[in-house]
């Protein structure tokens, strides 16, 4: 043994007994196997208790045919820092003392208990950890931890042993959680369905705002954001007034995060020295009889940039490292906590779950019982199995834990399974709703998550947009909401005539769409909107350029009015289109398909860019070192390179030949025009000699271009401050009129009128509450698209010009409260109006 300033880990044989006696009085039982799995999960993972110890558990199914049994051949390595970790830097190299603790393998779980580990905390790393095994044919292998409570270096890295009790219960806002839910007994990994007396569910909010971490502070990090919160709230209790860019974040009542799970990372099979978050020096070939060792380890700060749907499922219960500055999970909770302090209110947080579908990354960090096979995403997650269902359910459990108040289920169409007794592929409805139904308990608080689906099943089926309901899960779970038609469907309002053709889906809204999320933009409808054909049929009434078209389509007053003075409905908003920004699917954390994904994300340059937008050093730097520093040259390259993709079926090595063939003046015609044409021209030097790494240069440098330009940071400058103004005043509006989010009834109006220069929304709602003596009434009209047109809603509503009032008029549109105002007046694309009857 080498000398050690820190005292060797010990395996607790008492207390490894006592957990093993529990283990196997629960699989002796006579509970069902997912109702073993229920509670053999919840003591997964690694939990530093009170009096100092650590329990450890796998389940590694398969394990033990693949062992050679013997008192080391299967181990926890755990990795303890002697030096301080500066959380902040970039890059160190830091020594560790290396141990090897035997476990106990009892079926298919491993479990130990551990004295002498060190638990992480705000102030300092803990031990960090993942089992090892001596497989039977002698070689080493490696088994992570997928309920870790911390990863600060990565899915690849080990786990890092958290204080999670400690950090609950010096947690700022406690008061929320006694005021909002129930003092009940724990009842770890339960479901509201196995109970009597399930504790209270969360409410809906009345308005959401969409936001992807990473592009919503200049920081880039919860850090960033919380301290816009913290400053915001303050301003308010102190009667200050916000700035444009600070009135973008408020008048919310719930915050929906983009999915911060891990995300899976930049790889290289031949060589991945240079990507590694947690470098190690080279395996040994063989173990040594030491069981504690000092080591150098060099640590990076992760760079994953990924917009959250890409996911290995390990880690879930964590929060991405990439989107923390100090990479401690305190950071996660001060967030909440914040909202939840808010000044003028608590406002819920949302989580964004990626269940349903995990990269193929996965394949190298989870048992392959996890997965059911590949599917459109990369594979399919084996939910029916029990073990894997309550490790999931257990995962998600853990999530919720950090203080969130609702979740949103992403992709719940893609939760099938085949059912053998129909001989069907059928949905997993059971599954969804145990999502919904997850138990959240903090400090002795229990709560019920508000639950979001999106399921537009039977999407991906051929003519799913016709046909898909939008409605199945809330019928069956009634408290829930879904994402509606006019969200998850193909969502391109910058063409001519949009709402028109969304007519039947728009009626479908307004008659029966209470239970659904509403709203225009959203983290998936741009890349949409990129997608339509420059030379199409484009309302070039929103804006004189592609740019300020689709910017203008995503943040238009007449769909705010609309959406939130009248319709149905949850109103959800995104934050970069509150900003006037770009944003796209762009992440730097795929090797094998970076260059697939910049080919079908290029329309990016055509719809988010401008000369004038490009023209700024620190706007994509990357691709301007590389020679691209005329737009159009860019755009050149990469409609070839999209053209040449499809024709080749992706496959790099095609394109790459055919760029060399063209550039290097190889006598024939290339096989590309816009190769053809770059072939002749003043074009980077990059591109001669072109090869796979080169166009894997490019794609990450545009990825990583991309994802900076699309923070906020970008935009504030050039907001609009009346136009801002009107959308904080619209939701506000919507806080004071909740009776809103109901359905229309026979007794309301709403219609359209819809000529080939013009479409107009209009209509009359009533409050249905037979409490009230006098009910709210309201009218509402909305230019949708075209050329102007005059309004009489007089005529169309039969009113009483007299008896009304306006409430809310968009930018730029001066209309008096006097009976001749009101009469007759005209509305341009983007306007509108709406009136309330004066009690």
């Amino acid at each position: 043994m080498v000398d050690s300033a820190f005292p060797e880990p010990v395996l607790d044989d008492q207390e490894t007994q006592v957990l093993l006696d529990w283990a196997a009085n629960i699989d002796q039982s006579d509970a069902t196997y997912f109702q073993t799995g229920q509670l053999l999960a919840t003591r997964l993972g690694a939990h530093y208790r009170e009096d100092g110890l650590t329990e450890i558990g796998f389940w590694t199914p398969g394990l033990a045919a693949e062992v050679i049994q013997s008192e080391r051949s299967i181990y926890l390595e755990v990795f303890t820092p002697l030096d301080p970790i500066d959380f902040q830097a970039t890059e160190q190299e830091i020594t560790w003392q290396r141990d090897r603790i035997p476990l106990i393998l009892q079926g298919e779980y491993i479990w130990g208990v551990i004295k002498g580990l060190r638990a992480g905390t705000r102030e300092q790393a803990g031990s960090f950890y993942w089992l090892r095994y001596i497989d039977n044919q002698g070689h080493v292998k490696t088994t992570r931890d997928p309920l870790a409570y911390s990863l600060p270096y990565g899915v690849f890295a080990p786990a890092e042993l958290y204080d999670s009790d400690r950090l609950q219960r010096q947690r700022a806002d406690l008061g929320y959680f006694k005021t909002t839910g129930a003092q009940t007994k724990s009842r770890k990994g339960f479901l509201a369905s196995d109970l009597k007396n399930p504790p209270p569910r969360l409410p809906a909010p009345v308005c959401i705002l969409q936001l992807h971490i990473h592009t919503a502070s200049p920081e880039g990090t919860l850090a960033g954001l919380t301290r816009i919160y913290q400053r915001i709230s303050d301003k308010l209790s102190q009667g200050e007034d916000l700035t444009p860019i600070e009135q973008n974040y408020v008048g919310y009542d719930a915050i929906e995060l983009l999915p911060i799970e891990p995300t899976i990372e930049y790889r290289l099979d031949q060589d991945n020295h240079h990507h590694e978050f947690f470098a190690r020096p080279p395996e040994p070939t063989s173990l040594t009889d030491e069981h504690t060792q000092t080591i150098q380890i060099t640590l990076r700060k992760p760079n994953t940039q990924n917009w959250g749907y890409d996911v290995p499922i390990i880690g879930s219960a964590a929060t991405n490292p990439a989107v923390l500055e100090t990479l401690r999970p305190d950071e996660t909770i001060d967030f909440i906590a914040t909202l939840h302090n808010f000044s003028t209110g608590p406002i819920q947080v949302i989580y964004d779950l990626v269940y349903g579908h995990a990269d193929n990354q996965c394949e190298k960090l989870i048992s392959r019982q996890y997965l059911k096979g590949p599917n459109m995403y990369g594979q399919d997650l084996n939910h029916q199995l029990p073990a894997v269902r309550a490790v999931l359910l257990e995962m998600q459990r853990r999530k919720n834990n950090t203080g969130a108040d609702g979740i949103r289920v992403d992709g719940g169409q893609d939760f099938r399974f085949f059912n053998p007794l129909t001989n069907l592929v059928e949905q997993d409805d059971g599954y969804l709703r145990a999502m919904g139904n997850i138990v959240q308990e903090i400090e002795g608080n229990e709560r019920l998550m508000f639950t979001i689906f999106e399921d537009g099943r039977p999407w991906p089926q051929e003519g799913w947009e016709e046909t898909s309901r939008y409605l199945e899960l809330v019928e069956l779970e009634p408290h829930s909401y879904q994402w509606g038609p006019l969200v998850f469907a193909h969502n391109t309002p910058a063409l001519q005539h949009f709402w028109d053709q969304k007519w039947r889906r728009v009626c479908e809204v307004m008659f029966q769409g209470s239970h659904w999320i509403t709203g225009c933009a959203n983290h998936d409808t741009v890349r949409r909107g990129n997608q339509i054909d420059p030379n199409g049929p484009i309302n070039w009434h929103l804006g004189d350029t592609l740019v300020e078209v689709t910017k203008t389509a995503y943040d238009n007053p007449a769909i705010k009015l609309w959406v939130l003075g009248f319709c149905p409905g949850l109103p959800m908003e995104f934050l970069n289109a509150n900003f006037r920004g770009a944003w796209g699917f762009f992440r730097n954390t795929d090797e094998l398909y970076g260059v697939k994904v910049v080919s079908e994300e290029i329309g990016f340059l055509d719809w988010q860019l401008t000369p004038e937008l490009f023209q700024p050093p620190e706007v994509f730097p990357q691709l301007k070192a590389l020679g691209f520093t005329d737009l159009e040259m860019l755009r050149q390259f990469a409609a070839a390179l999209q053209t040449t993709m499809l024709e080749s079926d992706y496959n790099l090595e095609i394109v790459a030949d055919l760029c060399r063939r063209c550039f290097n003046g190889d006598s024939g015609v290339c096989a590309n025009l816009n190769l053809e044409s770059l072939k002749y021209s003043d074009r980077p030097a990059f591109l001669n000699d072109l090869d796979v790494p080169k166009l894997k240069q490019f794609a990450r440098a545009f990825m990583e271009d991309g994802y900076d330009f699309s923070n906020v940071k970008h935009w504030g400058d050039s907001l609009d401050p009346d136009q801002v103004a009107f959308n904080l005043a619209a939701r506000q509006y919507r806080f004071t009129h909740p009776w809103l989010g109901e359905n229309l009834t026979e007794r309301d109006r709403f219609n359209r009128i819809t000529e080939d220069a013009y479409t107009l929304f209009y209509g009359h709602r009533t409050q249905h509450d037979p409490d009230i003596e006098q009910p709210e009434d309201i009218v509402m009209v909305s230019h949708m698209g075209g050329e102007p047109a005059m309004v009489t809603l007089g005529d169309w509503l039969q009113l009483e010009l007299s008896e009304w009032r306006v409430a809310l008029t968009s930018p730029g549109l001066a209309i008096g409260n006097d009976v001749e105002s009101l009469r007759s007046f005209e509305l341009k694309d983007t306007q509108g109006v709406l009136l309330e009857k004066i009690v």
